[in-house]
């Protein structure tokens, strides 16, 4: 047998990582019925005194992520893919406001990295009120769908990288179910233009109040990529089933490679990568990794990861 042989049949007589497809090398096994794995919340950055207040307004709030046994009141524990505990991302009830856990990293080598895991999304159930809450957005109540879809807004995986020198950019894909009217689109996108940093808040370029999109604050800073993709939110917003993702980049050329979830592949290498004009120092070898759940409504949404695998081929 050769080598890439004892591989594959290890990997395969392994259930936790048989449903993965890692790159040769695993930087990261998380399994999150064993705790949070280093995935923790995302905060801006503040002055030398440690006063939080001097975190920008748009940052102060992301919510930490927690483990979850992904309780409901009508069925109970729902329970993991995995075991009973997932890592849950929580929003406010408030529109725009975004939830985000960040894994921290760094680089050893250049070229290909891929994260895969295995996620469900949800609105919070709604008790109680009258008949008006049978209607939300594009949907009417009737025995199949469920007016708790309509109230998903979004959510994102990307990354936070640096190198050669403090040349900072952002890998991103983001899952648009809604607009920000609640009318369905279901679409990939990604952002044409960096994220806002603290440093272009503190030199007074940007300024951004509270629940903005911190990854590209105006809606016109994002195109579409694939062809749009339903998902299964599955009727109620407690039944969770689970769905693959696997995104693949590539940080020698600096360039998105593809991504699948579930069945689908999306060649994403012509999906724009802008760098920030200036450099960054303090970051070389920055990998960092987020996920991100932003509500469109008034009502929480929830992103629930089960296990994340993140590999590369350096």
């Amino acid at each position: 047998m050769t080598t890439s042989d004892v591989r594959a049949a290890l990997l395969a007589a392994d259930p936790r990582l048989s449903k993965f497809s890692p790159l040769p090398r695993i930087l990261a096994f998380d399994e999150f019925d064993s705790g949070t794995h280093g995935w923790t919340e995302l905060l801006g950055n503040y002055n030398g005194r440690g006063d939080l207040s001097t975190v920008d307004d748009h940052m102060r709030d992301f919510r930490p992520p927690q483990l979850s046994a992904c309780n409901f009141f009508d069925i109970g524990t729902h329970g993991a893919l995995s075991g009973t505990y997932a890592l849950k991302l929580a929003t406010r009830p408030y529109k725009g406001h975004t939830a985000v856990a960040i894994r921290r990293l760094t680089m050893s080598g250049r070229g290909l990295v891929q994260l895969e895991t295995y996620f469900a999304f949800k609105s919070e159930a709604t008790l109680g009120g009258g008949a008006e809450l049978d209607n939300f957005g594009d949907v009417q109540w009737d025995g199949n769908t469920h007016p708790s879809e309509a109230q998903f807004g979004a959510f994102t995986v990307a990354t936070d990288l640096c190198g050669d020198g403090g040349l900072r950019y952002h890998t991103v894909a983001r899952y648009q179910n809604t607009d920000l009217d609640n009318h369905f689109t279901r679409q990939w996108i990604a952002p044409t233009v960096p994220e806002p940093t603290p440093r272009e808040h503190f030199e007074g370029k940007v300024k951004l109040p509270y629940a903005a999109d911190f990854t590209a604050p105006n809606p016109e800073d994002w195109q579409a990529f694939g062809e749009p993709q339903e998902l299964c939110y599955n009727e109620v917003p407690t039944k969770v089933n689970w769905h693959y993702l696997r995104w693949l980049i590539d940080t020698d050329k600096r360039k998105n490679v593809e991504l699948q979830v579930n069945d689908r592949v999306m060649d994403m290498r012509d999906v724009p990568v802008p760098p920030y004009e200036e450099r960054y120092e303090t970051l070389e070898n920055l990998l960092n990794f987020y996920f991100s759940v932003r509500t469109h409504s008034s009502v929480r949404n929830f992103l629930f990861l089960d296990s994340v695998l993140i590999s590369v081929d350096w």
